[in-house]
């Protein structure tokens, strides 16, 4: 079912009837005209793939990119990785893994990403869908990160809100600026694998610089600010905040001055059910469940590796300005990686894609197995080179299983909530995240590795790669189609009167007129369903033998 229709006033100028279905005509023909002449290739340069892409779908869409992924989450990222790192070990001095379950409590805000993807697709402010978000995005975490910054004594508790006030300015962002990318996915279904290697570049090249400068903040000017000069390195992060107010401000949004707010209450209820109908169909539910497991499965022991590089005694004892480095070697091969994906292998079918990378992710994480077990001293290759290695590999391979998840989770929005049912799928992403980091820190508990205690370490590392390989058994679940492909059945595609949902996308919020049927979207997906249904039990036999 539909959202409640907006009055005629407060419409995107889409003429009704018989003009909707000629400009739906003519949109889906350009679409494949463009697509036809190679619209999503990068044009002989990362610069002329940037024009194009700016071209196509606006600057400002680029730009609020950018800003969200690239100074936010990359440049922002990078320095929160490593200051908070130090911060719960060295300021709040806690256990690694309790730190392993602090960090996975501050990203508790992203797992509620399906209510700020619905106040943005039903809920306006002043007229305004998508600015007013970026706007308290940014003031959030300015007065997040100034406030942890400006207290050098504060209580662990109130340091784990403000850091999950921090998480949610990022995830509220987020959440925004990925509407406009499943709204551009729809009619732009061509360039649905450039707009999310449009995120990832943006957010390694971010996160590079992030990473090679947060280290030597760290150590300069310690992990908490200096209350005259406000800059250290959790301080520091409130301008990635600041620059998404301004890319709030500067973002193109439609202006709806007559919004009939007395119906929100109404459009949440419908947009709910059109999320919980689309949940039933086998298209959707199947890779949900996949994507969940996938990523719950491959669990999480990095602060029980961070506390050994850094560790004096025991450990490797590695200095910021290096950890820094490590991390910024780790974003280069993020950056590989989505260069890998964007040139050769976003044409690959999502399921033998996710196959592969999801070996050779096993097979990484036997670098580090290596390393804690120093072999690679008897190979005759030092401590920081080896590490380095394994940062980079590891992290390459982890952004090439994470691109074709994000293109089908794009895949997968229906017209009219795609902001609310993209944060919905990334919530399921983040929880099983979430369920990965959690399970790390059980294990590091149950293992005995604290502070200063090491020797199971193996164990947990042996543990965690044995763990990435049973999500192979679940690739069943992931469609086989390739990744240019439209995965909704077509009644979820269209309105009530056959025309296409082709809103202007120009960072505006799809509107669907109508009444689309619940009834007639589930049988369509049921109908889907038989089709693929052969294909899908002979590739659970294959996987069991």
């Amino acid at each position: 079912m539909s959202p409640q229709p907006e009055p005629p006033g407060d419409l995107p100028e889409v003429e009704k009837g018989g003009s909707r279905q000629e400009e739906a005509n003519v949109l889906l023909v350009d679409a494949d005209a463009a697509a036809a002449g190679g619209g999503g290739a990068w044009r002989g340069s990362p610069v002329g793939w940037l024009r194009m892409l700016a071209r196509e779908l606006h600057w400002s869409f680029v730009a609020g990119v950018v800003s969200t992924y690239g100074v936010s989450q990359g440049l922002g990222g990078g320095i929160m990785r490593v200051a908070s790192d130090y911060y719960w070990k060295d300021v709040q001095r806690v256990q690694p893994s309790a730190a392993q379950v602090y960090q996975g409590v501050t990203s508790i805000p992203w797992m509620v990403k399906p209510l700020w993807g619905l106040l943005t697709d039903v809920l306006p402010i002043a007229g305004y869908r998508r600015r007013p978000y970026f706007v308290i995005a940014g003031f959030m975490g300015v007065v997040a990160m100034l406030v942890l910054s400006l207290h050098s004594k504060l209580h662990v508790l109130f340091a784990l809100l403000a850091l999950m006030a921090g998480s949610a300015s990022v995830a509220i962002a987020d959440v925004t600026i990925d509407a406009c990318v499943a709204e551009n996915s729809i009619v732009h279904p061509h360039l649905a694998a450039d707009m999310i290697s449009l995120n990832g570049f943006c957010a390694s090249v971010g996160g590079l610089i992030g990473f090679s400068i947060s280290g030597f903040l760290v150590h300069a000017i310690g992990s908490q600010v200096n209350l005259v000069f406000l800059k250290g390195a959790l301080g520091m992060l409130a301008i990635p905040s600041a620059l998404v107010i301004l890319a709030g401000m500067m973002i193109k949004d439609v202006h709806m001055p007559n919004f009939p707010y007395e119906l929100a209450h109404m459009k949440f209820v419908e947009a709910s059910r059109t999320m919980m109908t689309t949940l039933k169909c086998p298209e959707v539910w199947r890779p949900c469940v996949y994507m969940y497991m996938s990523l719950a499965l491959s669990v999480d022991i990095q602060e029980g590796m961070f506390y050994w590089y850094t560790d004096r005694n025991a450990g490797l004892s590695f200095s910021e300005g290096f950890i820094g480095f490590i991390f910024a070697i780790g974003s280069v091969g993020s950056l590989i990686g989505v260069i890998l994906y964007q040139n050769i292998l976003k044409d690959h079918s999502f399921r033998s894609l996710l196959c592969l990378s999801q070996l050779l992710l096993s097979l990484s994480g036997m670098l580090d197995l290596i390393l804690v077990l120093r072999l690679n001293l008897k190979l005759g290759i030092p401590d920081y080179y080896f590490a380095v290695i394994d940062e980079g590999v590891s992290k390459m391979i982890n952004r090439i299983k994470w691109m074709p998840l994000l293109v089908l989770s794009s895949k997968l929005c229906p017209p009219g909530i795609e902001g609310t049912f993209y944060a919905l799928l990334m919530s399921i992403d983040n929880v099983g995240l979430l369920s990965g980091s959690w399970a790390g820190g059980l294990i590091l508990h149950v293992l005995n590795i604290t502070r200063t205690e090491f020797k199971n370490l193996w164990a947990a590392v042996l543990i965690r790669n044995a763990m990435r390989l049973l999500p192979l058994a679940l690739l069943f679940l992931v469609p086989r189609s390739d990744q240019n492909s439209n995965l909704l059945p077509a009644d979820l595609l269209t309105e009530d009167d056959g025309a296409p949902q082709v809103d202007n996308v120009e960072l505006t919020s799809l509107t669907v007129d109508g009444k689309s049927s619940t009834v007639n979207l589930h049988q369509g997906c049921k109908n889907q369903d038989d089709v693929e249904n052969d294909d899908d039990e002979a590739s659970l036999l294959g996987n069991r033998s």
